[in-house]
């Protein structure tokens, strides 16, 4: 039977050749089809399997090692990396560390940059708070194991949170800035996830590859009386991070 698996790229899409190939491999070892024993075909192979010349694959491999999905050993061949991934639980109480648990050997969130916005639309009905009121802004990168996992930007009422920016300098955790300005505990109100494909910021932030794929969460924290207290905007690696839904 002829492979028409060439005939799945598209050529004049604007998407580099070599992204749509990553892409494909990437499904195929999602759906237990790209390989048999964990190993790849021959760049030869996978060439004319997807009407390409070998440095076209050689770029979408390349691009999957750098993501974590495959390695390839000298003179035996490009093999599929197997990790299993991490399962974060979305829950009443959702913590990053506490989250993990015994999964990871060492986690940390580490700040990138903080500042005061006007909130936008979006934040200020998050937030339940007047369009353009003041809000400070965290960006942040949670890592397990040395590995970013997820990066956020969360956005909280400055007029009640002052000095959480500095806070959260202090004690690398929400949980702990906002226990620093009054707030001992906190529930998830609501959680929205969908997946997309990786900005040029995951890709830099995450250490991805073109063409990998987020899953986004925009979530609202509310303290013991109901009030939203925080709002963030979050992006986990699809490949290293499963997200649980738990119900209590």
């Amino acid at each position: 039977m002829q492979d028409l698996t060439g005939a799945l790229l598209e050529r004049k899409s604007g998407v580099a050749l070599w992204r749509q190939i990553a892409d494909l491999i990437r499904s195929d070892i999602a759906t237990g089809g790209a390989a048999k024993n964990d190993r790849l075909p021959p760049e030869m192979e996978l060439a004319g399997r997807y009407g390409v010349n070998r440095h076209t694959v050689r770029a979408a491999i390349a691009a999957l090692e750098q993501e974590g999905v495959l390695r390839s050993e000298q003179g035996r061949g490009t093999f599929i990396r197997r990790r299993k991934r991490l399962s974060y639980p979305i829950a009443k109480r959702t913590r990053f560390s506490a989250g993990l648990g015994t999964q990871a050997g060492t986690t940390r969130t580490r700040l990138l940059q903080s500042g005061e916005d006007a909130a936008s639309q979006t934040v200020s009905e998050n937030l339940d708070i007047a369009p353009d009121t003041p809000v400070i802004r965290l960006d942040t990168v949670s890592e397990a194991d040395g590995v970013p996992v997820s990066r956020a930007t969360s956005w909280f009422d400055a007029n009640r949170f002052a000095g959480i920016d500095t806070a959260f300098e202090e004690h690398a955790s929400i949980t702990k800035a906002l226990a620093a300005c009054g707030v001992t505990d906190y529930v998830r109100k609501s959680t929205i996830i969908e997946a997309r494909h990786a900005s040029s910021e995951d890709i830099d932030l995450l250490r991805l590859s073109a063409g990998a794929i987020v899953l986004v969460t925009r979530a609202v924290n509310a303290d013991s009386d109901g009030n939203p207290i925080q709002y963030s905007e979050t992006r986990f690696a699809a490949d290293r991070v499963e997200l649980k839904i738990e119900t209590d």
